[in-house]
């Protein structure tokens, strides 16, 4: 027996759009295509099929049709999600853009903030990435120490950030900075979005450092801001209120798509279930046995995401809900890519030869690799249970 929601009519009609959409206009090119392990030509076609479903409607749907989205529900967002899983093809977003600076800007950001910034990120114009985290200042965000100081009709930013990724595909930094360092800790800081060149196309003051991975890609870098400027026009919610703004980015963050967070995870799955019907070790009672643990996990996720939609049609946030959640998945991807080897054999111990003569990790190895960050991004493990037993459990915040 399968748990399932009666989403009500809306939800069908929105799910027969979708459908209808994509069986008529989903690239052949991209179908069973990862993102994250994309090739050069398979990231030019992302970048198209982007374009095509912003045209059609079908990005930022849940942002209001006042900000250039369709108003619609954590249901139809569910909904979206499910179909694209279905057609298997991905579902293109503006990134942190969409998630994470829109909700600030919505809430803290005046009229004309709004008019500027939200359709140039609904667009794909303007790419985001995170400047946060400091080599001092990563749990403990208050204790940035990154400068910030009013020079007329701008803000000149100066410091070092750390873990900024997507940073050399973005266009724009959202960025915090201390701009009163007399204020106590979690005041004096202001929000800030930082244009990453200047009009000319030359640098604004920053320099990236890659952070080279164990995967051998460079996700992340560190970046260096020397003076780079931004119109005082560009802080959100007003200079010194940048907690207050970034209360609601972190929120956003936490709580992130809590309602289908299994959809990868049981594609990935499956994925396993075929390379072990294919290589003969579906046989072996200790995959079968693994490959079923892997099952009822990702079945406990989407019974974990019915019951987050359940708490959205009833109009309750997150709230722990989304702490739970995080920690679930991010240790269950790192035991199920452990796992993973018994499935691949001998070639799970290589990494295999790949183009220009070079050594590189495949998917599976790749993936493995990257799952080691899972416990760590977006909240560490950590943070994650001592949420929960604050919260959930009512247990003493320790010293």
């Amino acid at each position: 027996m399968t748990l399932e929601i009666e989403l009500g009519p809306e939800a069908d009609i929105f799910r027969a759009e979708v459908r209808n959409w994509l069986e008529i206009n989903r690239p052949a090119e991209l179908i069973g295509v990862d993102p994250d392990h994309a090739t050069t030509a398979q990231n030019a076609a992302l970048a198209d099929w982007a374009v095509t479903v912003h045209r059609a409607g079908l990005m930022c749907i849940s942002w209001s049709v006042e900000h250039g989205g369709r108003g619609l529900s954590s249901i139809e967002m569910s909904v979206l999600d499910e179909e694209f899983a279905r057609a298997d093809v991905p579902r293109p977003t503006r990134g942190v853009g969409e998630w994470l600076v829109a909700p600030a800007i919505m809430a803290w950001g005046t009229d004309e903030q709004k008019k500027y910034f939200l359709p140039r990120i609904l667009d794909g114009t303007d790419v985001y990435c995170q400047g946060f985290s400091e080599p001092e200042a990563g749990s403990d965000l208050a204790s940035l120490r990154t400068v910030g100081r009013i020079d007329g009709d701008e803000i000149v930013v100066s410091g070092q950030k750390v873990w900024t990724s997507g940073a050399t595909r973005a266009n724009m930094l959202f960025c915090l900075c201390r701009t009163d360092p007399d204020a106590p800790r979690h005041r004096g800081i202001s929000y800030v979005l930082i244009p990453m060149r200047h009009p000319d196309g030359s640098a604004n003051g920053i320099e990236l450092r890659p952070i080279r991975q164990m995967t051998g890609d460079s996700d992340f870098t560190e970046t260096f801001l020397d003076e780079a400027r931004a119109p005082v026009d560009n802080i959100i919610g007003g200079v010194n209120n940048g907690w207050n703004v970034t209360m609601t980015t972190l929120g956003s963050e936490r709580a992130g798509s809590t309602t289908t967070q299994h959809l990868p995870f049981a594609r990935q799955l499956r994925m396993a279930i075929e390379l072990a019907q294919s290589n003969g070790t579906n046989t072996d009672p200790v995959v079968r046995q693994q490959l079923a643990w892997a099952h009822t996990h990702v079945e406990i996720m989407r019974y974990q995401g019915l019951a987050s939609l359940g708490d959205a049609i009833a109009g309750r946030t997150a709230g722990a809900r989304a702490s739970i959640i995080k920690m679930f998945w991010s240790e269950y991807s790192r035991a199920f890519l452990d796992r993973i080897a018994n499935v691949r054999g001998a070639e799970a111990m290589v990494l295999p030869l790949q183009s220009a003569g070079r050594y590189e990790p495949d998917y599976w190895t790749a993936s493995m690799l990257q799952s080691r960050s899972s416990t760590i991004w977006g909240g560490t493990a950590e943070v994650q249970r001592n949420i929960v037993a604050e919260r959930v459990l009512g247990l003493p915040r320790g010293n």
